[in-house]
């Protein structure tokens, strides 16, 4: 029986790996960090996170919390780790990053099917293999995929944000609470009047950005829009977006405050604070100079600036098919692409890419049918979305949304109803397919 090479340990990799040795198939992980770290990563721990500490909604009628639902039936490691190691937010799913990477990379240390192996991968991996180097793949190994797929990498630009010292804010001005009182005390907010914002936005805007290095075209995507560059769009622009103030009234007055910027903690002892939809590539000392206006981050201390950093990924509806596998004339045998680099966009979705790259690659290796997800689940609209050609041929990365799934047989009015119906069917479809993979666990 073949061995399956996984290149790369992020979430996809990680997932991949843990769900093709559920299979019953050995395992060999090569992921390059510590020894050689991204422009992002600080660990050679698997499956670091390198933006937010968030997996998005985890409420059970949103596309992001039926996507949670279907990677659990389908025993998930990620989502295992991030319910063995999440913090309190709101109706979100955060998880205290280092406590997550080290849940994932010491399950899969010590899983007797999987080997992990420290170094660069500069070619191809002879096949059967997965790729699941993620949007910061080195230049050697995109280089190389730029071969098979005779194009130059596309690829857009990723921003993440900064991360404070709790004890340098001032809890005077800032208060616990979540929006519409959803999760309780689970966010600290720091309230601005008018006056307050219009000199932030004013700074904000006045600032000086990184350049954009040796590129010049720089696509960033909507996902995670720097927060400078949002603010071009319009004065009141980040009062509608990351900073609205709707749910969250001062706690002492009752007052709707002009705009809210919301801090999430980054562990259970909330020691550090991630600034949430603070993306940015603002250079450091500028970052100190406009975030420090904010009231009651005055005298903040950064224990990790924002930066931005370019993210690769295919052309995945070209070079693509539905199983995953790479389509070229050059690649003689099973090469799978995983995670982002197929064109999904974010942690979850990354994921469900490895988590069905893991499971398509072990059942051709053990000479089994193909199974595919249906297109009226989470999984299956997201696989759909990558390997469906694009009117115009401009592909761009997508999070997962209902937007995505095929409609219902019947119409239903209700917004909430209908969202409901979405899931129950989706989450039916998906139970099905997860009983075809005849999985065990070792």
């Amino acid at each position: 029986m073949s061995e399956l090479t996984i290149i790369g340990g992020g979430l996809a990799g990680s997932e991949a790996a843990y769900q093709a040795a559920r299979c019953g198939v050995d395992v060999t992980v090569h992921e390059m960090r510590p020894a050689r770290l991204t422009p992002a990563h600080k660990s050679g721990l698997l499956g670091e996170l390198v933006c937010s500490n968030s997996l998005r909604s985890d409420l059970a009628d949103t596309a992001h919390g039926l996507l949670k639902a279907e990677l659990t039936m389908a025993n998930s490691l990620i989502m295992e780790a991030a319910r063995a190691t999440a913090i309190p937010a709101g109706s979100a799913l955060a998880v205290n990053r280092d406590e997550f990477a080290a849940y994932i990379t010491n399950k899969l240390r010590n899983h007797p099917r999987v080997k992990i192996v420290t170094g660069e991968v500069t070619q191809l991996p002879a096949p059967p293999a997965v790729i699941a180097t993620g949007p910061l793949t080195s230049d050697a190994l995109a280089a190389a995929l730029g071969k098979v797929t005779d194009e130059s990498s596309l690829y857009f630009y990723d921003a993440i944000a900064p991360i404070i010292d709790a004890d340098s804010i001032d809890y005077d001005i800032a208060y616990y609470s979540s929006r519409y009182g959803k999760g309780g005390d689970d966010y600290l907010n720091c309230p601005m009047d008018e006056a307050a914002y219009n000199r932030f936005y004013d700074a904000l805007r006045e600032a000086d950005s990184v350049a954009a290095r040796d590129f010049e075209d720089v696509k960033v995507f909507e996902g995670c829009m720097p927060v400078e560059v949002m603010a071009l769009r319009g004065r009141d622009t980040l009062r509608f977006g990351p900073l609205r103030p709707v749910g969250l009234p001062h706690p002492v007055t009752g007052a709707m405050m002009h705009a809210v910027v919301q801090l999430r903690a980054e562990n259970a002892q909330r020691s550090a604070f991630n600034m949430v939809g603070f993306q940015t590539r603002l250079r450091q000392p500028q970052q100190q100079k406009v975030f420090r206006l904010i009231p009651g981050l005055q005298g903040a201390e950064f224990l990790r600036y924002g930066s931005i950093h370019r993210n690769t990924f295919i052309n995945s509806p070209l070079y693509l098919d539905r199983g995953l596998r790479l389509r070229s004339p050059q690649v003689d045998g099973a090469i799978y692409i995983a995670g982002q680099l197929t064109g999904v966009e974010g942690y979850l979705e990354s994921t469900a890419m490895g988590l069905l790259a893991g499971i398509f690659a072990a059942r051709n290796i053990l000479g089994l049918p193909q199974v595919e997800p249906p297109g009226d689940t989470a999984c299956g609209a997201l696989l759909d979305y990558i390997t469906t050609p694009v009117k115009g041929g401009s592909f761009q990365p997508s999070n997962i949304n209902f937007g995505l799934l095929p409609p219902l047989d019947k119409h239903i009015r209700d917004k909430s109803q209908k969202k409901q119906a979405i899931v129950a069917r989706s989450l039916q479809s998906w139970g099905a397919f997860v009983a075809t993979t005849g999985r065990y666990t070792p």
